[in-house]
């Protein structure tokens, strides 16, 4: 999924160099994980042109995408949702260490416009870090089901030069039974336990999993496995950009060899249940395709 730059290129970038000890990410410019990309695109670290980027989602067929915000940036998102309606949705980034202030803020924020649609934290990147079933989460989570809202949690060892066992994937075995209300959805991998995400979400139905981070050449064997079978209706399309451009991820996209009846639920109605986004085609200016040009996460 985009994202919009803030700051010095971003939280994620922001974070992630306050947390790093190695002398390697001090000098990266784009990315907190810009090593993993060979050509870390110039985009990585500036402000998104809107305009273009919807022009190319016109051309590959996306008809929205999310974006993620945090809550003092409510104004900024506000006038992007009205300026190109139905083509935006609004993620808030979650800090659980502010305690009762954090939560406040999220509701505020959610109920600010009707496209904010989720919550999103990366454990990893906090500081302190804090495991995703730590009681700092808890207040999160619950208001989380208060407002009937997904939250999207990165999980697996990340790409940043930071500690990854906050984001062990098993930590939402406990978060998803105490729970049982609140929606989930796994991001970034899982790697390496992918196995492991695919057996959560057969156990749990709030657990699901967005194939962000990734290009289509590397999704997890096992997620797609998943998804192809038992798990069509758990598994959701997003991509990257701007680390992974639109080029290359709908390049690859045809060669993960799922089922016919399984990609309108990969590439569209999945996203649509779990956000609870309007059908394909209802918002102003859209313009519905083929179940393969409809791709609500980009």
């Amino acid at each position: 999924m985009m994202e919009i730059p803030t700051g010095e290129s971003g939280m994620g970038m922001s974070q992630a160099l306050k947390l790093a000890r190695d002398a390697g990410s001090a000098e990266f410019s784009h990315h907190p994980a810009q090593y993993m990309f060979k050509d870390a695109p110039a985009e990585m670290g500036k402000q998104l042109d809107l305009d273009a980027v919807v022009a190319m989602m016109d051309q590959f067929g996306v008809e929205s995408t999310f974006l993620t915000f945090l809550p003092n940036q409510v104004e900024k998102a506000i006038a992007i949702f009205e300026r190109f309606p139905g083509r935006f949705y609004g993620e808030v980034g979650v800090n659980p260490h502010l305690g009762m202030r954090g939560v406040r803020r999220l509701e505020e924020t959610i109920k600010a416009h009707p496209n904010f649609k989720a919550a999103s934290a990366a454990a990893c990147l906090l500081n302190p870090q804090a495991p995703l079933d730590d009681k700092v989460f808890y207040p999160i989570y619950a208001k989380c089901c208060e407002l009937e809202i997904p939250i999207n949690l990165l999980v697996g060892v990340p790409g940043p030069r930071v500690p990854y066992k906050v984001q062990y994937p098993g930590l939402l075995d406990e978060v998803a039974w105490f729970f049982p209300e609140l929606t989930i959805v796994m991001r970034h991998g899982g790697e390496p336990w992918a196995d492991l995400c695919a057996k959560l979400m057969l156990k749990w139905p709030n657990l699901y999993f967005s194939t962000t981070a990734f290009a289509p050449k590397y999704y997890p064997k096992e997620i797609m496995d998943f998804a192809n079978t038992r798990g069509s209706d758990k598994v959701m399309f997003s991509g990257y950009y701007p680390a992974l451009s639109y080029e290359r991820i709908f390049g690859e996209l045809d060669n993960l060899g799922l089922r016919e009846e399984v990609w309108p639920k990969f590439l569209s109605e999945n996203a649509r249940r779990v956000y609870k986004l309007p059908p394909s085609g209802a918002a102003a200016g859209s313009t519905p395709g083929s179940s393969r040009e409809e791709r609500p996460g980009a």
